[in-house]
């Protein structure tokens, strides 16, 4: 393992920064370690403009709880991955939900070389896992608030808001500017202009990605991965709705599938969201992510 400065949390959790290789882009991570040998290793893909720090609790419960060891980073040119001015960054959506994904997976295999090695995807985090190499390495997938969505899948309610997303105030602002400026719409994290155009053509195109697949993303492999996928969707999630997160399943035909609602009254939490379920006020939910 690297040799880096290692804390020890509370609990026994062995956490450590890690750096991350993918291409020429340096990933920045945090490994959470439990305090006897792990059980599995578990990659966990974020979700588009949520900094790996966000799932920190949920990483921390996993190596406590579960004795689970959990890797979480952040995408080339976001976050703590960022390297100068993200004006600049040539990041798009499909090279962070291929390469880096790969990236972060790979990492975690050399570090773990003998455990079950597990991808918790959120949202992106589990869209792309297809179109990567090495995916016979993986033992289970759990993809939460994860599906491929159009326009058209979301509640009546939500529309006006992503047709104002992709086609208003936020698109213009992108073009002008070079980026995102997620943070001046009070939309949370500033996103590379790459990803939002590359994001806006899938979520308003037929079809998703399938598209650019053999052109600017590679083929989808349908034979893989044959592991176990779990599909967790979220009751009150506008924009990735319980139905879209089943249409996910069709991107996974060989696995062996169990799937979940989480019911934001079952927990007694007054909303979950698109996000929500891996906040720590939401940790009632957490066994039924994993399905134990």
């Amino acid at each position: 393992m690297n040799k880096m400065i290692e804390i020890v949390q509370p609990g026994g959790v062995i956490e450590r920064d890690e750096a991350i290789r993918s291409g020429a882009a340096r990933l920045s991570g945090r490994l959470f370690l439990p305090r006897e040998t792990p059980q599995a290793a578990v990659v966990l893909n974020g979700a588009t403009g949520v900094p790996h720090g966000y799932y920190g609790d949920f990483a921390r419960w996993l190596a406590t709880e579960r004795g689970l060891a959990c890797l979480t980073y952040d995408y080339s040119d976001f976050g703590a991955s960022a390297r100068g001015h993200i004006r600049t960054s040539k990041a798009t959506m499909g090279h962070w939900g291929i390469h880096d994904q790969q990236a972060a997976r790979d990492h975690l295999a050399h570090l773990l070389p003998d455990t079950p090695l597990w991808v918790i995807g959120h949202s992106l985090g589990a869209l792309c896992l297809p179109m990567q190499q090495g995916l016979d390495r993986i033992d289970r997938i759990i993809a939460v608030a994860s599906g491929p969505v159009h326009l058209t899948d979301h509640p009546w309610s939500y529309r006006p808001f992503a047709a104002a997303f992709w086609h208003g105030p936020t698109a213009l602002a992108t073009l002008a500017l070079g980026y995102l400026p997620g943070r001046r719409f009070g939309l949370g994290a500033d996103l590379p202009a790459g990803v939002y155009w590359q994001w806006r053509r899938w979520c308003t195109q037929r079809g998703f990605y399938a598209r650019e697949a053999g052109s600017t993303l590679p083929w989808p492999d349908r034979q893989k991965p044959a592991c176990a996928l779990r599909a967790v969707a979220v009751a009150d999630d506008p924009m990735i709705p319980p139905h879209t997160v089943w249409k996910l399943m069709q991107l996974y035909p060989e696995t062996t599938r169990s799937q979940k609602v989480l019911r934001p009254a079952e927990y007694g939490l007054p909303k979950i969201g698109h996000i929500g379920a891996f906040h720590r006020r939401a940790q009632a939910c957490w066994p039924d992510i994993l399905g134990d």
